[in-house]
């Protein structure tokens, strides 16, 4: 089983033992990711905020992958307060724009770093699908 490991290096690596995204048979698995910069710190502003830099770290692990948001299957997003859910819907209904990929959303309480929203997904390279 061939297993490729993404690093972007825009990003900073992990300070856990994963891989931000791996690659195995043209399916791309990107890990959840937390609304951090590119130097690792947490952004707590709002929920809107939060979700643009969620989504933003997906599509540089995408790039990295050689795919987009646009070959995004499915997302789990999983966020701490469910009363914010109307708010991270419309941010992330904008940012994927007509593309719409299986979802699940969890409440789940206050995550790492005090972040309100984590999110990962599954999706294909590009000219795999």
């Amino acid at each position: 089983m061939e297993l490729k490991s993404i690093f972007p290096l825009e990003m900073q690596k992990p300070k856990g033992h994963y891989s931000p995204a791996v690659i195995h048979n043209g399916l791309i698995f990107v890990s959840g990711q937390l609304p951090l910069d590119a130097n690792g710190e947490a952004m707590l502003g709002s929920i809107e905020e939060q979700t643009t830099q969620c989504m933003k770290n997906i599509e540089t692990i995408l790039k990295a992958c050689n795919s987009d948001l646009n070959h995004i299957l499915k997302t789990n997003v999983f966020i701490a307060d469910i009363a914010n859910w109307a708010k991270f819907n419309e941010t992330y209904s904008k940012i994927m724009g007509d593309h719409r990929p299986a979802r699940v959303v969890v409440p789940c309480g206050t995550l790492n770093r005090g972040c309100g929203i984590e999110i990962d997904c599954i999706a294909v390279v590009k000219g795999e699908s």
